[in-house]
């Protein structure tokens, strides 16, 4: 492995700008991959991005470029595209990334295929378990390029590679822990989004502490239990990709995510939010996508299935939080 590698970010949104700039701190160069000719040139002539992180000026180390050709001699890219994007995004570029290390930032399920960001990849030949690494946790882009102390996972079942990531990333306010349950971190990070929808409903109706406390711990509940069933370690969970990852977006209020679920609460139209919003929120594509898997898998996930409900099918959703208290009485650790 080269001493100084070369790292290339493809999608130029919040979350890969702020990686870019916690590696131009470490003394590295990355380059951002953007469709916009415009974003690039804010990034190289001004050293901001404005559209997605307003206020930021960026390292002189950070550059970018809207030529794919010009990631192709970099041996490490990080993803950071939306989910539901990646498969078109990679194909149409006609990119190839295998061999390389492939970091993925982002999170969610793929609709109808029901692939994770790793499966995804697998899938169009683009990478291999050797050669891939999530990184995940609760990390707002706003407060990572404020400097505000952060701690995420990379995950890979390459030992080498997540302390490869790890090493890459590490500072004095950007901390990294290594492990090797990457299903679990990625579906951690895809699964609190669902769960941080329902948590903004909650927002939206003005409900108390004690709702929202519940929904967190009986939406971690059941993360682990459909984590558990496609093969991800329990643990993972209790952790930073998990409960970290869960209560920072169910509470904070620059999650995207907790946004859309506090604008349904207050009774307006999905589709009229989203066309309003500049950033993806992988939530609720997700949300469909996590009650399919419950449901090919009889994976018994209430929320997830009465998020969907309000989410698809326009159901009320006072009358949502009705019917999961009056469900069947059980053991809190039933499975």
């Amino acid at each position: 492995m080269n001493i100084s590698p070369s790292i290339g970010i493809i999608g130029a949104g919040s979350w890969g700008t702020a990686l870019a700039e916690v590696l131009a701190e470490n003394g590295y160069h990355p380059l951002f991959w953007t469709r916009s000719n415009e974003i690039s040139h804010e990034i190289n002539s001004n050293h901001t991005n404005s559209l997605f992180l307003p206020g930021t000026i960026l390292h002189k180390n950070i550059t970018a470029t809207s030529n794919i050709e010009s990631l192709q001699s970099l041996d490490t890219i990080i993803i950071t595209v939306p989910t539901q994007y990646i498969r078109e995004v990679l194909t149409q570029l006609n990119c190839v990334l295998k061999d390389k290390i492939i970091i993925s930032g982002s999170k969610g399920i793929e609709v109808h295929t029901l692939l994770t960001v790793s499966g995804i990849l697998k899938d169009i030949d683009q990478t291999d378990d050797d050669h891939y690494v999530v990184l995940s946790g609760p990390s707002h882009a706003e407060e990572v390029v404020q400097h505000v102390p952060t701690t995420v996972m990379a995950a890979s079942s390459n030992q080498i590679q997540a302390e490869y990531v790890q090493n890459l990333f590490n500072n004095s306010y950007f901390r990294v822990y290594t492990s090797s349950d990457t299903i679990g971190a990625e579906l951690g990070g895809a699964l609190k989004n669902v769960i941080a929808i329902a948590a903004g409903i909650i927002d939206g109706l003005k409900m108390g502490d004690n709702t929202k406390a519940a929904l967190i711990t009986r939406g971690l509940a059941e993360m682990s239990r459909l984590g558990t069933i496609l093969g991800a370690d329990p643990r993972t969970f209790a952790g930073l990709s998990g409960l970290g990852d869960l209560f920072v977006t169910c509470s904070s209020k620059h999650s995207r995510n907790r946004y859309v679920g506090e604008e349904i609460g207050k009774g307006r139209n999905i589709k009229e939010i989203i066309s309003e919003m500049n950033m993806v929120a992988e939530g609720v594509a997700t949300t469909e996508s996590a009650w399919q898997l419950s449901t090919t898998h009889k994976v018994d996930m209430p929320i997830i299935e009465q998020t969907y409900q309000i989410l698809f099918n326009n159901k009320n959703p006072m009358q949502a939080i009705y019917d999961l208290m009056i469900r069947e009485k059980k053991s809190e650790h039933m499975q």
